[in-house]
Parts: C-alpha cells; sequence; structure tokens
C-alpha cells in the first residue's frame, strides 16, 4: 500500500495553528477573571468558537480518511476480481481465450456515482472555508445548498449544525434556533446530533427563554449518554450559568 502515502495537506496543519491560538489566549482569559465579566465572557465565546471549528476541521479529515479507505477496498476489489476472470479463463464460459474479462456490476454507475460525491463535497468544503474565514453570508448559502441538495449525505447532519453556527455568529438567534432545532430532529443521530441540541439550549437562553433552554440541557444526558466529556462540561456551564435546577 505503499503508492496510497497521503502528504499533508494546508487543511490537516490548520488545527495546529487553531491549538496555539486557544494556548495563547488561555492566560489573558485567566487575567481577565479578575476584571471585566463581559470581557470574559467574550473571550470565553471567542474561544469555544475556536474549539468548534477545531473539532470541524477534524471531522473533515476523519470523512475523508474514511473515504480514502472506501476507495483503496473498491480498487482491491475490482482488482480481486478482475484476477478471478484471469484464472477462469477470461470470464468465458469453458475458459475459452481471448475473451474480455467483465467488469463487476457496479462498475458503470462507479464514475459517476464518484464525480457526484466529489462534488458535494467541494460545496460543503468551500462552505466550511468561507465559515473560517468569517463570510457568514457565503457559508450560510453554501451549507443551506449542501443539505437542500444532500440531505442523506454522511455530512449533511454537520451541514445543517454549521448552517446554524453561521447565524449564530451574526447574532441571528431567531434563525439560529431554527437551524439547530432542524438539526436535532432530522439529524437526531448524526455525529452532530449532540451539538445541535447543546446549542439550540444556549440559543433559546440566549432569546431569553431560559425555563425552555433549561428544559433542553435537561434533556441532553437523557438523549446522548455517551456526548464526549467536553459536551457534557458545557452543559454543566449552561445549566449554572442560566440557573437551571
Amino acid at each position: 500500500m505503499a503508492a496510497f502515502e497521503l502528504k499533508q495537506s494546508p487543511a490537516m496543519k490548520m488545527p495546529l495553528r487553531l491549538l496555539i491560538l486557544v494556548a495563547l489566549a488561555l492566560p489573558t482569559a485567566a487575567v481577565a477573571q479578575r476584571g471585566d465579566p463581559v470581557y470574559v465572557e467574550d473571550r470565553l465565546n471567542q474561544l469555544q468558537q475556536a474549539i468548534s471549528l477545531l473539532t470541524g476541521q477534524i471531522e473533515q479529515l476523519q470523512y475523508r480518511n474514511q473515504q480514502l479507505q472506501q476507495q483503496m477496498e473498491k480498487m482491491q476489489a475490482d482488482y480481486e476480481f478482475r484476477l478471478e476472470q484471469v484464472e477462469k479463463g477470461g470470464g468465458r464460459p469453458g475458459g475459452a481465450p481471448g475473451a474480455r474479462p467483465t467488469a463487476p456490476p457496479t462498475a458503470a454507475a462507479a464514475p459517476q456515482a464518484a464525480a457526484a460525491a466529489g462534488a458535494a463535497d467541494q460545496v460543503y468544503n468551500d462552505a466550511f472555508k468561507k465559515l473560517q474565514d468569517g463570510d457568514y453570508a457565503g457559508a450560510e448559502k453554501g451549507f443551506r445548498t449542501f443539505v437542500q441538495r444532500n440531505p442523506q449525505h454522511a455530512l449533511a447532519g454537520n451541514a445543517q449544525y454549521w448552517l446554524g453556527e453561521t447565524y449564530y455568529a451574526r447574532r441571528d438567534y431567531q434563525n439560529a434556533m431554527t437551524a439547530f432545532a432542524e438539526g436535532y430532529k432530522a439529524y437526531k443521530t448524526s455525529p452532530k446530533g449532540p451539538d445541535n441540541l447543546l446549542k439550540l439550549g444556549v440559543t433559546l437562553a440566549n432569546l431569553g427563554r431560559k425555563p425552555d433552554a433549561c428544559a433542553i440541557f435537561a434533556r441532553f444526558a437523557q438523549d446522548y449518554p455517551r456526548a464526549t466529556d467536553l459536551q457534557k462540561r458545557r452543559i454543566v456551564q449552561e445549566r449554572q450559568k442560566n440557573g437551571c435546577g
């Protein structure tokens, strides 16, 4: 498998830069704790956003690795199929020479499927790049297009979540609430299901609907008992922040 060596792409280098950003920002936030509470809150929000983007990049890399693995498995299956046909005498009954090996049943549709998947991935990647660059309107358009065209795609739940983030970053909490609620409803079991529910509660709190937010936070443990420690800590923090019983 030496021929399949991967070179580190710019996207793979980005998480390191974000980690450095987070590391540099932490001392500042710690010092600010003795000062303006509003400043502290703002800095914490910035850190959470940086961590969220970092997580998003890791998810992209995991998806790309999964796609590469699937491509390699398909190539291996195709190779084995063709080898088997050659060993049988070219796929012709009786092992007569001169016949061309028949292709696997899915071979004809593979190029079209690969092209469609590649186009969808490009839409997602472009939207995420715009989100990183602070072009929230462009990212919103890209993620909405992706979800509408690819509702069953492996990254559809992620795209719905990031769509909500494009609104949240602009303090458009009403549309953010709708996007996160739709993400939780339509993609509850996706990797971004817990984040959609968590951010739905946070958005409701920002809209002044704290009882509803507390109800969402209380529901989180029931729906996602296997959530990450970071997500669980965030829920605890938000419950305390909003005075949830």
